[in-house]
């Protein structure tokens, strides 16, 4: 993973914050071409050696998260097999915003573990559908709980979007429907190689292979890692900050 560079410590002759941008060759080039090349190295980032890395390792880790829920040890214990599972789906959410915002600074540190705590936090609607605390009941429902329709990911990212920008809150939670999307989709996708996917009103789809499920999850982190570039939200927070992103 590449590191970030503070925009404001460039000297004023090379800033691009005056228009111009240097050149190998010590020519200027327009704004414009300056911010396009910017953009077109921090894609070809998302894509670095570490980052790819990262996501392996991040297959790796549910592959091997997922057999040892299969232990006899894990396995005969209801509230064992029920907190690995949902510490589990926590990981991944973690891990995948990670993978996706780099860990540079303390504030990433804290990103990151609210996509975990998001990602954990959505198996809570089990006990909300059972109207009880009780685990047995909570994992015995007779229809899926309301958190895990995966028509509501689209419906609640924009809607916290279109929340935001109503409220006109600081640039520096545009990334907040992105992370939410991670934690909810990963937690989604993981449970559907035992349900299949819930995809309101149409029902339910057949369970996901395990296969694409790793892969699905692997390659999540760079899905939206590009549309945050598409959509502008990259730069919104390195104009915010100060700094290029490079994941």
């Amino acid at each position: 993973m590449q590191g970030f560079y503070s925009k404001l410590n460039s000297s004023p002759s090379s800033s691009p914050l005056l228009g111009m941008g240097p050149r190998a060759d010590g020519a200027r080039v327009p704004l414009s071409l300056a911010v396009e090349a910017e953009k077109a190295q921090a894609l070809l980032q998302t894509f670095s050696s570490a980052s790819l890395l990262a996501s392996a390792g991040l297959g790796a880790f549910c592959v091997l998260a997922d057999h040892a829920l299969q232990l006899p040890a894990v396995h005969q214990h209801l509230w064992l097999r029920a907190a690995l599972d949902n510490a589990t789906h926590g990981l991944v959410g973690l891990w995948s915003w990670a993978v996706v915002i780099g860990l540079r600074k303390k504030s990433d540190l804290y990103e990151v573990l609210l996509a975990g705590l998001l990602a954990s936090i959505i198996d809570l609607d089990h006990f909300y559908m059972a109207g009880s605390l009780s685990l047995k009941a909570a994992v015995s429902l007779p229809q899926r709980p309301p958190l895990h329709c995966s028509s509501l990911i689209p419906v609640v990212c924009l809607s916290l979007r279109f929340l935001m920008w109503i409220g006109r809150l600081k640039d520096a939670w545009c990334s907040l429907p992105w992370m939410l999307f991670i934690s909810m989709a990963t937690h989604h996708v993981r449970d559907g190689v035992r349900h299949g996917l819930w995809l309101c009103p149409f029902g339910n789809t057949a369970p996901v292979p395990y296969w694409l499920y790793v892969s699905t999850t692997a390659t999540l982190p760079h899905l939206c890692s590009v549309l945050m570039y598409l959509t502008g939200t990259r730069d919104v927070i390195s104009t915010k900050h100060g700094v290029a992103i490079d994941v």
